[in-house]
């Protein structure tokens, strides 16, 4: 990546496992010339083979020149005349290399990320822009002292977050890092703190997916390692629920550490609303305020800033450094996508709605906010108050279509280590009348199904499609971004079994 942006060649990187298919549409949708892999990786301590999936890939068509190979597993790898080794090259060549310099709008990377049709969009992100907004976002959101910190974000690099908050952000400030590779429960269920007390982290940036595993597996696990290093954490990624907010607070930053819950997407290219440490008191579950600026507002129907205490659409009404400059190819999707909603203003998409305060509350995307009876009803509303109750670790909601109601709701829940759900019915009515306690009688889930896992890709995102897809009974669509795609057919055979409440 470093390389690449040194030579003014924009790069497009791809999640090591995507499958083939995946990976030859964005070859072609990016027309590269050129494709850099490895003969394989490790994880879970064992090599696995990489450049398989570029030879399945570039058997379509393409206008690849040269595969770069860097040796890292020495496993047996297949060869063709279009294969170079990197070390065969890279030794013979100068150590002497003197930058270009390329104007501020020059195209740094094209991300993919998925969209409402099944063609991923290839979002691109300019030079100048998108590295000074890294640069003082990462400085100033995560209270950075290079001298000092030792930063981890645990995001993949092959995702927007580790783009700006792994490689760019945390390298133009100086920061020393930890870089992982392996999974969170390799070679155990603490491997995460094991890592924390080792290197004595002080910044931990992470997503609420893992929080909510590690609330799961339960507390020995950090409680078994000093943690006292940390002194502030982040969150990234999705809305974090009030609960698995003040778990991380409580047991992995012992009550002492900030947390800035942090909102932006790809197409921003860094974070736009978040606490700032020190400077903003917090909330559970609040990202709070646009940092200095950033004009983010909540909107109603037509476009209207909304008053406090009501909900709607967040947009940005003013340009920022590292906004997108398109869709890689694709001029009118890019319009249609982010600006024909409100006419001059990007849509980004997200619910949100502002507390009496005037505190930012993002609700999930616009398609995750439910309209039951009439009701406008947040997912990540229902989710954080099926995980208040102490059975539940994690759950998702989608909305079904209902002849009585619009729509009805339907959850799925993973209960906590030691739970037993024998009784399913009777946990069900403690988990719906839990939910009407919490919000109120019309956001009782009309079904509730537990189970051992949800649909998440390899980044730890839930696929709330999928559970749409199962809900309204259709066919499942493309589970081929799944970390388990087979965990999509054990949800289908248990829902249909599951009882649907009056």
């Amino acid at each position: 990546m470093l390389a690449c942006a040194r030579i003014g060649a924009p790069h497009s990187v791809v999640f090591g496992g995507f499958s083939a298919d995946a990976l030859l549409s964005r070859i072609q949708d990016a027309d590269a010339k050129l494709v850099i892999t490895a003969d394989g990786g490790f994880r879970k301590g064992a090599a696995f083979a990489l450049k398989p999936a570029v030879d399945e890939a570039l058997k379509g068509q393409h206008n690849v020149e040269k595969v770069l190979v860097v040796q890292r597993t020495k496993q047996e790898t297949a060869w063709t005349a279009r294969d170079i080794w990197w070390h065969d090259i890279v030794g013979r060549q100068s150590v002497e290399h003197v930058a270009e310099s390329f104007d501020a709008e020059h195209p740094l990377f094209i991300l993919y990320t998925s969209g409402t049709t099944a063609k991923p969009k290839g979002i691109f992100h300019t030079t100048g822009g998108y590295l000074t907004q890294v640069a003082y976002t990462h400085k100033v959101v995560f209270d950075l002292k290079p001298e000092t910190d030792i930063y981890w974000c645990t995001a993949d690099v092959g995702w927007i977050t580790g783009h700006s908050y792994v490689v760019y952000g945390p390298l133009i400030n100086g920061a020393t890092q930890v870089m992982y590779e392996g999974t969170p429960d390799t070679p155990h269920k603490g491997r995460i703190f094991e890592i924390v007390e080792k290197y004595g982290v002080t910044i931990l940036y992470t997503a609420p997916t893992l929080i909510r595993t590690w609330m799961k597996w339960g507390d020995e696990f950090p409680q078994a390692h000093n943690l006292e290093s940390l002194r502030l954490l982040g969150t990234v990624g999705e809305p974090i629920n009030p609960e698995a907010w003040m778990w991380y607070r409580e047991i992995i930053g012992g009550e002492r550490c900030p947390i800035v819950d942090t909102w932006w997407q790809t197409e921003t290219g860094a974070i736009m609303i978040s606490p700032l440490p020190g400077v903003t008191a917090t909330k559970p579950g609040s990202a709070m305020r646009p940092i200095p600026g950033i004009s983010a507002k909540v909107v109603d129907d037509n476009g209207t800033p909304v008053a406090d205490g009501h909900g709607g659409y967040l947009i940005l009404s003013e340009p920022w450094p590292a906004m997108l400059r398109g869709v890689w190819g694709e001029d009118e999707r890019y319009k249609e996508t982010y600006w024909s909603r409100f006419s001059g203003i990007y849509f980004a998409g997200d619910g949100a709605k502002l507390d009496n305060e005037g505190s930012i509350w993002l609700l999930g995307r616009v398609d995750d906010v439910m309209n039951v009876s009439g009701h406008r009803i947040s997912t990540t509303e229902v989710e954080s108050a099926l995980v208040s109750h102490e059975a539940v670790a994690e759950a998702a909601v989608v909305g079904a279509t209902d002849a009585m109601t619009g729509q009805g709701i339907v959850a799925f829940v993973i209960l906590r280590s030691g739970v037993a759900h024998a009784d399913g019915d009777e946990l069900n009515t403690q988990l719906r009348n839990h939910v009407a306690k919490e919000i109120g009688a019309i956001a009782k889930p009309r079904q509730i199904l537990i189970v051992n896992e949800l649909p998440k890709t390899r980044s730890g995102k839930i696929m709330r499609r999928l559970l749409r897809d199962v809900a309204e009974d259709r066919v499942v669509g493309d589970a081929t971004t799944l970390a388990d795609p087979n965990v999509m057919k054990l949800i289908s055979a248990g829902l249909h079994s599951a009882k649907e409440e009056d």
